[in-house]
């Protein structure tokens, strides 16, 4: 990665370059792409930018107005809508989809079980969802590290203990009881950022080369089952 790079954007590869490697793999073909939760369309952006038609639904008006203003700055167009999962249906109608980006978003509803369903009934027969979640035990392990046991031992059973605004956290096995329930056939998962956040952001700026060996090795375990949960989140691909 060029010395010209920020540090925040080598820190932002290293964390994305999985995610995004999947990602194309399904988008291929792709109309129609919805991205719930989007915001200010830093994946939607550049979903467009493949040529993709790419719709984001958010709650935020200022999220949406910055989504335009990035869009406009980079010649795409990607539609906003205001809404949440609770208005889904009624801003996107059902079988609307190709693609279904749902990245952070499931730790903070209420009822994830029923989001699912919502994001299922969107999708077009054989589409795809992009699920992202918070992984539990990678959150334990944060907490250790940085001092709160007592946080940490009240994770390990507890997916709602200690994280605050951040909302839930999943194991693989809660993220894969959901996705079935809910009518969805599990594809491929992925263990994300099992490393990316545990390495100081120091030895990213200063060592040359460090940011792609990281992603090389990131991409060596992501499959691993012996890793993923040590991952600070979860990718999983699912029809």
């Amino acid at each position: 990665m060029p010395d010209s790079v920020k540090p925040s954007e080598r820190r932002s590869s290293a964390r994305t370059s999985l995610v995004w490697t999947a990602l194309e793999q399904v988008l291929a073909g792709a109309g129609d792409v919805l991205d719930i939760g989007g915001g200010t369309g830093g994946f939607a952006v550049r979903v467009a930018e493949l040529g993709h038609r790419v719709t984001v639904v958010d709650p935020s008006p200022d999220a949406l107005a910055a989504l335009d203003r990035r869009a406009r700055e980079l010649g795409v167009a990607v539609t906003g809508e205001q809404g949440d999962l609770s208005t889904l249906l009624d801003v996107s109608g059902p079988a609307s989809a190709d693609v279904v980006l749902c990245h952070g978003v499931l730790e903070v509803v209420d009822d994830p079980a029923a989001a699912l369903t919502t994001l299922r009934q969107v999708l077009r027969p054989g589409g795809t969802l992009s699920l992202l979640v918070a992984q539990r035990y990678a959150s334990v392990v944060a907490r250790a590290m940085a001092g709160h046991f007592a946080q940490a031992l009240a994770m390990l059973d507890d997916p709602a203990a200690g994280s605050g605004r951040a909302g839930h956290r999943f194991t693989e096995e809660e993220v894969r009881a959901l996705l079935v329930g809910a009518g969805f056939e599990i594809g491929t998962v992925h263990g994300v950022r099992v490393f990316a956040d545990l390495v100081p952001g120091s030895l990213l700026d200063l060592e040359p080369g460090a940011t792609a060996a990281l992603v090389e090795l990131e991409r060596a375990v992501a499959e691993r089952t012996e890793f993923r949960p040590l991952a600070t989140q979860l990718h999983v691909l699912a029809r």
